[in-house]
């Protein structure tokens, strides 16, 4: 990459910091077979990330890369006071590596402080590189669908087992008679918790679990419809609330669709932001004022979505109907054209990668499941091999 003028200043004193550390040359001690004897030293550990080092020498500071090799990702070649050295990203990670290690660990440990300095000297480098990459669609984005959907579905099973408790204590105590009814009242009410409170407890983690789903999901399923090919476009849709990643993926002209986002809405509004804004009350009610009628409560206008309080509100969705409403999304979002994007993204911890949104390869995979099932297989493949280092 060409770089911009204000950066020359950063690459110079990247190269002051780095100093003697520099390319080798034909004066450069090495053994003939370095390449195959070096060793690891126990310095290079304390070496940067290796993205950092490789960025600094091989792109900004133009060190040499001798490419890839069995279990080997790249390697660059030093010269430190006259002699060969290896910085190299292995399969067991990255590392400064020399012919007789122990002998030269004095100087394993200066080269790791050297380029420690060097990469804080190109911060502003690492940045613009950064800058660069998002505004392009050479790159990945992390996909947490599998664990989020894991997390979803444990607080679904723990609230169901709470509802199944409490159905059968009402069942056993309609067996009662009305004295054994009396004479265990207190009994029944003298747990710290009861398991009513226990289910609207997980009841509420259950929506906020399937909101911290949705909103990760809708961002990635954007990316497989071909409607996100940049960095920069995955990181502003990223940045908006729930609503908008929405519509990114659903058109609300569709009945179905607009009828989910609505009740999906609702019941963020009344039980995600009802925590999230001080657990007053789901309508909002923080206060309550004095009337002849009694405490009449007030809603608050943050909860409502106006600047104006108010007495009345909508009806309140209770938890087990909220939670039918996002069963039945959950069903909705995986149907019709959105089928093999489930393949992907919740079968398998592939990233979306950009660069295949944007040249229509996710766009191809889309049309079928099996389509998809084949471009899930390669790339899992690819990423195995990757991992491996099996070039």
């Amino acid at each position: 990459m060409n770089l911009p003028d204000h950066l020359e200043r950063v690459r110079a004193a990247a190269e002051r910091a780095i100093a003697p550390i520099r390319p080798t040359g034909e004066s450069t001690e090495a053994p003939q077979n370095l390449l195959f004897s070096a060793q690891r030293t126990d310095a290079g550990r304390k070496l940067p990330p290796y993205y950092l080092v490789y960025f600094l020498l091989v792109d900004l500071l133009k060190f040499k890369n001798l490419g890839q090799f069995e279990k080997l990702a790249w390697s660059v070649p030093i010269d430190y006071k006259g002699k060969a050295y290896l910085i190299e990203h292995r399969k067991m990670g990255l590392g400064i590596f020399v012919d007789n290690p122990q002998a030269h660990e004095t100087e394993a440990a200066e080269i790791a402080a050297r380029i420690q300095k060097a990469t804080k000297a190109a911060r502003p480098y690492f940045e613009w590189r950064a800058e660069s990459a998002v505004n392009g669609s050479k790159l990945n984005v992390k996909n947490h669908t599998g664990e989020l959907h894991q997390r979803f579905q444990y607080f679904l099973g723990e609230y169901k087992n709470i509802v199944g408790e409490i159905q059968r204590e009402d069942e056993r105590r309609k067996k009662l008679s009305l004295e054994e009814r009396i004479s265990g009242w207190n009994g029944y009410f003298s747990e710290p918790y009861t398991l009513t409170e226990k289910s609207a407890w997980l009841a509420s983690s259950v929506i906020d679990a399937f909101f911290s789903f949705t909103e990760h999901v809708f961002i990635h399923l954007a990316i497989l419809q071909g409607k996100i090919g940049t960095g920069s476009e995955a990181a502003s849709l990223a940045s908006t609330d729930w609503a908008n990643k929405f519509k990114a993926v659903f058109d609300l002209q569709e009945p179905t669709s607009k009828r989910f986002y609505d009740d999906l809405t609702e019941i963020r509004r009344q039980h995600r932001n009802f925590v999230a804004h001080g657990s007053f009350g789901k309508q909002g009610e923080a206060f309550t004022f004095h009337s002849g009628a009694g405490a009449a409560p007030v809603l608050l206008p943050h909860m409502r979505g106006s600047r104006k309080f108010s007495l009345t509100g909508p009806s309140t969705v209770k938890d087990p109907a909220a939670i039918q409403v996002i069963l039945s999304f959950m069903e909705y979002l995986w149907s019709d054209a959105r089928e093999p994007a489930r393949i992907y993204l919740q079968r398998t911890n592939l990233p979306a990668i950009l660069t295949m949104a944007a040249d229509g390869t996710y766009a191809r995979a889309m049309q079928s499941c099996e389509e998809m099932e084949s471009l899930a297989e390669y790339l899992v493949g690819q990423w195995s091999q990757s991992a491996d280092m099996d070039w």
